[in-house]
């Protein structure tokens, strides 16, 4: 079975190995002609970079490249990505990387021509209608692990600097014209990267999956994306040149971010204070998370996770599925909990109140209150 492919759901995706090498024929589609490059610190001088850089620069667009971003993303990275974009009169964005890239590049586009200050565009009802949507720099998304999915996704997640919290920015031009998806380009990714970045594609499809709201089309594509990251993650963690676990697992990080328009939950709603203040990696937390909600929920999920688990060949209804996933985490050397993870003295009262004032709170099964939301937390201690 090949996988090459051309899709344009959720957006147009040119999916394939060695589809780096189109990154300038996609500007052209994206009608980009002075690109702008944001990537984080750590891949600025990585050969996959400095190869895309030569591609762009050898079809006449330049060779700009923006890499002051940090692992969580905040306003001051904004601030200074979109002075760059700005000085270097530049008319579209390549992000390049993880999430903390592509969520930057995907806001310093969509912010270089607003007037409004960054915050006014938090998710929050309506207040995306804000935005001068004509001002909206085109992007290019290439992601570099297989993971977040932000290549195909309508926000940002950027850090408040300031008050240690974890904002959503969302507007529906956030989503890329196009996406390259080049399973050469996660090769490189290191074992931790990989088992971090994996299974939050894994928790995106979980918690989707999960979600009370209706989408059926979210809820295939959230199983499925369960499956593949069961197959796959453990085959590009033992073996990170295994191209075809690559590829599978970069459709499962992509399918997950999809899906999650359905909703997120628990899982979310705790990783997301939880980064902001100790600067742990996502998908890491999220994987830590994980038992913890599942058992939190289970009122709620326990016949609809049988079906995901019959479905993925696993034994046991809810409590195999639950087994199945404190397996793998511990062959993909996931803490056992938080205090595994390096978080000591945890501020409990200002992560639950990060949690329930976090926008995933409105997807999961149970509602989360002041008290059941401090249990869960105290259960992954």
């Amino acid at each position: 079975m090949s996988l090459t492919a051309n899709w344009s759901y959720p957006t147009s995706v040119r999916f394939g190995a060695g589809r780096i090498s189109e990154i300038a024929d996609a500007c052209a589609a994206a009608n980009i002609q002075r690109p702008l490059l944001i990537t984080d610190r750590g891949l600025a001088d990585m050969e996959i970079t400095i190869r895309t850089l030569d591609h762009l620069e050898a079809a006449g667009l330049g060779r700009a490249i923006f890499a002051e971003v940090d692992p969580n993303p905040n306003e001051k990275n904004a601030a200074d990505g979109v002075r760059a974009f700005q000085e270097g009169g530049h008319d579209g964005v390549v992000a390049f990387g993880g999430g903390s890239g592509l969520d930057l590049g995907k806001l310093v586009a969509f912010q270089a021509g607003q007037t409004r200050p960054l915050w006014d565009f938090e998710d929050v009802g309506d207040w995306w209608t804000r935005a001068d949507a004509d001002a909206i720099a085109p992007i290019v998304a290439v992601p570099t692990t297989a993971g977040t999915g932000s290549e195909v996704g309508r926000a940002s997640v950027i850090t408040n600097s300031e008050t240690e919290e974890k904002k959503i920015i969302f507007h529906p031009k956030f989503l890329p014209t196009v996406v390259i998806c080049d399973p050469e380009l996660t090769i490189g990714m290191p074992k931790f990267i990989t088992a971090g970045t994996g299974l939050d594609a894994f928790a995106h499809c979980v918690e989707a999956y999960c979600s009370p709201h209706y989408h059926p089309m979210s809820q295939g594509m959230a199983l499925e994306g369960m499956r593949l990251v069961k197959e796959y993650l453990p085959r590009a963690y033992a073996d990170g040149t295994d191209i075809e676990a690559r590829a599978h697992m970069m459709s499962a990080a992509a399918m997950g971010a999809t899906a999650f328009q359905k909703g997120l939950g628990a899982i979310h709603a705790l990783s997301h204070p939880i980064g902001a203040i100790y600067h742990t990696h996502h998908g890491t937390t999220n994987a830590v998370c994980m038992p913890a909600v599942l058992q939190f929920n289970k009122p709620a999920i326990t016949e609809i996770i049988g079906q995901a688990a019959k479905y993925l060949g696993i034994e046991g209804g809810f409590d195999g599925f639950c087994a199945f996933v404190d397996e793998l985490n511990a062959s993909l050397g996931i803490p056992k909990n938080l205090t595994d993870l390096g978080i000591e003295n945890l501020d409990i009262d200002r992560v639950v109140a990060g949690a329930l004032s976090d926008p995933s709170t409105g997807g999961n099964p149970i509602e989360m209150t002041e008290k059941n939301t401090r249990l869960l937390l105290q259960s992954c201690l």
